[in-house]
């Protein structure tokens, strides 16, 4: 009996495994990649398997009839295939397709350098900006040692691959700045009007950017504006040169925030104690107020306002080029006053709002004097008319108002579609000698771009901008593309293309408003590998200039104005940044070869324009002692010589080149030191950080380029105000709680006319 009991237990198990349809595979990626760990199951059962290291599955099943196989897995998209199990064995072949994520994507990178609160690993943050040596927490000091720029210290401006300080311009949460630096003093660089700690986002774009902006022939550099502080805080300003106070308070919900701050600086002191070569008959002073509001919407909308107005005053004298005995004495009053004005929402379905407005106003007060000895002015006979035109007065005013409006549509995946328009009025009268320039313009563009995402490796970017000026009366179209693939774990390559317009400067606008758009056409591929705490970057470009601004002698010292000027600029930079080989040692290093020419303005021929080196260099290194509770900072930046012309008319009514070399290369060590004696008291309500910079610590003679007399026959050399430049200061806080306000007392001293090189 037991004998005929276990026949038909085994009878039923083989019968049962007879059965079983077996079913079995392998599971790949779409670059034909084993996939492990997959999750294979027969639809609404409990049958299914994993796959192994090799990618293969098996598994058995007593079910019959039409069912669907479901394979998953992390970072992938689902995959279902309808089968047939009947009575022969099923083996599958599947190939997953990854999942699209904006973590794991590739990032087009082609002419941009991305920083502050973005998804991947920041190039320059604020604080990076702050810390640099040398900066002296200004915006474009600590970018030009990123590589594309050059090391012009004479006038302000970012000088990008072989553009002009006025090709690139600064965007703040999607509109222009028209004014983003103080207002200029000859041959003395000015910094940045706005703090690095005002925005929580940068993108320095060295070629190739986005279609949602324009009018910029070389580069943009986008900031955008943080949301909300992290805590109230009340400031103050105390120093024998700054005095200022101010407020950041959020509210209890942190859905809100507003905020208002004023500083004063006269740098009277300081000049002194430190020697400068302009002799300062009025010592520069500044006023400078913000303000700010913000407040979240419902949808996870925000909006944000800013304000800021500035006033500065001061006088110089240099001595005159043209003569033995006389002096130049220059003045400027400035007035500046900015607001901006955003608003950031979801609508809902995919689809996302910018809205954003500006206004701007800028007044400058120039006077220039001819004066003798005893510093009396000085005044020429009607004969000598190229004198006569040293002595003026000059009133600017410049305005910008706009709008602008952009809409995205989430597309498949990540894949987005971004479209909308703008709209300028620019508004610049200028008197001089009597003479009034008014010129009124009313711009409007027209863009679309979209982020296209094959895979997660495969990624394109297309745009179109349609530009039209009302003041040349002239349009323009402007296609830009840009591509990007991964090449391997944590590495890429990029190329991009595009056409990019700017309309002619203003100074050129009062004697010619029959002149079209200037056009460069930027081509430029990189490679680069980035992961948290390390970055390397390489990248070539071309550029094809056109449509240059030329200019034509004409009778009386004036000039005349066409399109007819052209050149290129090719070269390739080098980026790297290590956190990691170091302990607590943060350094990168950038290098820059260009070569380039242009055919513009007084040039008689294609010239290597006088604001490019060759080759530019730098090296940055930041080292924090915890056991001292101290950081040190150094920049050095080196840079080959630029050239310099001296352009004179011959009697062909042409321009020659009277004379020309080069300047000695540029050599500059920066060093900055913090002291944080409170760290690592986990109790400390007080905490102080000690702050000390110096600019150029081994006194190189820098020379930027030269000036000539009316006749060529002096020349003297474009040098900074002083060699070296001072910063000292000490930061305190007073920490709260949730219902107690920050108090922060701050004593540094600001100086925004020396040349910080």
């Amino acid at each position: 009996m037991k004998k005929i009991s276990l026949f038909v237990i085994v009878s039923l198990i083989t019968t049962h495994l007879i059965a079983q349809i077996k079913i079995a595979g392998t599971v790949k990626d779409n670059k034909s990649r084993p996939v492990p760990g997959v999750s294979i199951t027969l639809k609404d059962t409990y049958d299914g398997a994993t796959t192994d290291s090799s990618g293969s599955f098996t598994f058995r099943t007593t079910e019959k009839g039409e069912h669907i196989i479901v394979v998953s897995s992390i970072g992938y998209n689902n995959y279902e295939q309808n089968i047939n199990i009947a009575k022969d064995p099923i083996s599958l072949s599947v190939n997953l397709k990854e999942k699209l994520d904006e973590l794991k994507a590739v990032m087009v990178t082609a002419g941009s350098f991305a920083a502050g609160d973005s998804k991947r690993a920041a190039v320059l943050s604020s604080i990076d900006v702050a810390t640099t040596a040398g900066s002296n927490a200004d915006i474009t000091a600590a970018l030009k040692t990123l590589p594309g720029t050059q090391q012009v210290g004479e006038q302000e401006g970012l000088f990008v691959r072989g553009g002009a300080g006025y090709e690139t311009k600064q965007f703040i949460d999607g509109t222009l700045v028209n004014n983003p630096y103080y207002s200029s003093v000859p041959d003395i660089g000015s910094r940045g009007r706005f703090s690095p700690f005002l925005f929580k986002g940068t993108v320095f774009t060295t070629g190739g950017y986005s279609a949602l902006y324009g009018q910029a022939l070389s580069s943009a550099l986008l900031l955008e504006s943080i949301d909300l502080p992290e805590q109230s805080e009340v400031n103050a300003s105390i120093s024998p040169l700054v005095i200022g106070a101010g407020t950041q308070q959020l509210a209890k919900n942190k859905k809100s925030s507003y905020g208002i701050n004023y500083g004063y600086v006269n740098v009277g002191l300081y000049f002194g104690l430190v020697k400068q070569t302009p002799d300062y008959f009025k010592m520069p002073q500044f006023h400078n107020g913000d303000a700010n509001f913000r407040f979240k919407i419902k949808n996870g909308g925000m909006v944000k306002y800013y304000t800021t107005f500035s006033n500065s005053n001061l006088g110089l004298r240099r001595p005159d080029i043209d003569s033995l005995n006389l002096k130049d004495a220059f003045g400027l009053t400035n007035n500046n006053w900015y607001n901006n004005l955003s608003w950031r929402e979801n609508l809902g379905n995919g689809w996302k709002m910018n809205l954003g407005t500006s206004y701007s106003t800028n007044r400058d007060d120039l006077s220039q004097q001819v004066q003798d000895q005893n510093n009396q002015p000085k005044q020429f006979p009607g004969t000598l008319y190229w004198m006569q035109n040293k002595n003026f007065e000059l009133q600017r005013r410049q305005d910008l108002s706009q709008v602008k409006a952009v809409f995205e549509k989430k597309l498949i995946g990540i894949s987005a579609l971004r479209f909308g328009s703008e709209y300028w009025y620019s508004y610049d009268k200028t008197v001089i000698h009597d003479s009034l320039y008014k010129l009124i313009d009313n711009y409007t563009s027209v863009f679309a771009e979209s982020d296209i995402f094959v895979t997660n490796d495969l990624a394109a970017k297309l745009g179109v901008r349609f530009e039209n000026s009302s003041i040349i009366r002239k349009a323009d179209i402007a296609p830009r593309f840009s591509l990007a693939y991964k090449t391997g774990k944590d590495a890429q390559m990029s190329a991009a293309y595009g056409i990019f317009y700017q309309k002619p400067e203003n100074s050129q606008l009062y004697y010619a408003t029959n002149l079209g758009m200037t056009k460069a056409t930027h081509y430029i591929v990189n490679y680069q590998k980035m992961t948290h705490e390390r970055i390397f970057r390489v990248e070539g470009y071309y550029k094809k200039y056109e449509d240059l601004i030329k200019t034509v002698p004409a009778i009386n010292y004036t000039s005349d104005y066409n399109n007819n000027g052209s050149g290129y600029a090719r070269g390739i930079d080098l980026f790297w940044r290590d956190k990691k080989s170091f302990k607590n040692l943060d350094y990168w290093i950038s290098y820059s070869y260009i070569d380039t020419k242009r055919d513009y303005l007084n040039y008689p021929q294609r010239l290597q324009p006088n604001f490019v080196a060759d080759h530019t260099a730098s090296v940055v290194m930041k080292r924090f002692f915890t056991s001292i509770k101290s950081g040190f900072n150094f920049t050095y930046t080196y840079a080959t010589g630029r050239p310099y012309y001296n352009l004179q008319v011959n009697n062909g009514n042409k321009y020659f080149i009277a004379d020309q070399g080069k300047t000695k290369s540029y050599n500059s060590l920066n060093f900055s030191a913090e002291y944080v004696p409170s760290l690592g008291k986990v109790n400390a309500k007080t905490n102080i950080v000690l702050f000390a910079s110096i600019t150029n610590v081994l006194g190189a003679n820098q020379v930027y380029g030269y000036n000539y007399s009316y006749n060529g026959m002096y020349k003297e050399p474009i040098v900074p105000t002083a060699k070296r430049f001072y910063f000292i200061g000490c930061f305190l806080s007073w920490e709260s709680t949730e219902h107690r306000m920050q108090l922060i007392i701050i004593c540094r001293t600001r100086i925004y006319w020396i040349r910080r090189k």
